[in-house]
């Protein structure tokens, strides 16, 4: 039995869930548990467990089953890669993202003038704005429309916090 308040919801649920994995993505930790209120795998963050509590025996979720909870998905938000984010990089960074592994079912490509075409799987596209963001002027989301209009959104939210005057 765990007491857990999402980043999403500030609101403290009560869940009973069946331990399954401890992953460390991105220096923070996070159990892969069945949450029997949601009857599914779910993701929770440890920093975010208030009490936890041992109860009855775990519930045990096949391996395969793990994998694929994960696989479809990009970075820690779990879900069906049902999208595929096809994204254009500068000659500028092209050389980074080259190098880099954004997902293990990507592919990329050099597409002229030292430009980079790197397309990725994704569910939940929350964490993968924040790594396009994370690029300005250097990333371009090609497609899905929905994707494109979400990154065309946080950087229009952030031009407009930068264009406010402030009296100090």
């Amino acid at each position: 039995r765990i007491q857990y308040s999402s980043r999403s919801r500030e609101e403290l649920t009560e869940r009973w869930v069946s331990p399954q994995r401890l992953i460390c993505y991105r220096d923070n930790w996070y159990l892969d548990a069945w949450c029997h209120l949601r009857e599914a795998l779910r993701t929770f963050a440890l920093d975010r467990m208030h009490v936890a509590e041992l109860g009855e025996q775990a519930l045990d979720v096949p391996d395969v089953q793990l994998d694929a909870h994960a696989i479809h998905s990009y970075g820690i938000f779990a879900g069906q890669g049902a999208n595929a984010a096809v994204l254009h990089f500068s000659n500028e960074v092209s050389r980074w993202v080259a190098d880099e592994q954004w997902h293990p079912a990507q592919q990329s490509r050099h597409i002229g003038n030292g430009r980079w075409e790197l397309v990725v799987p994704y569910g939940d596209p929350t964490e993968l704005i924040r790594d396009i963001l994370k690029f300005g002027p250097e990333a371009e989301v090609i497609s899905p429309p929905e994707l494109r209009a979400q990154v065309t959104e946080q950087l229009s939210q952030a031009l407009r916090q930068y264009r406010k005057l402030k009296k100090v």
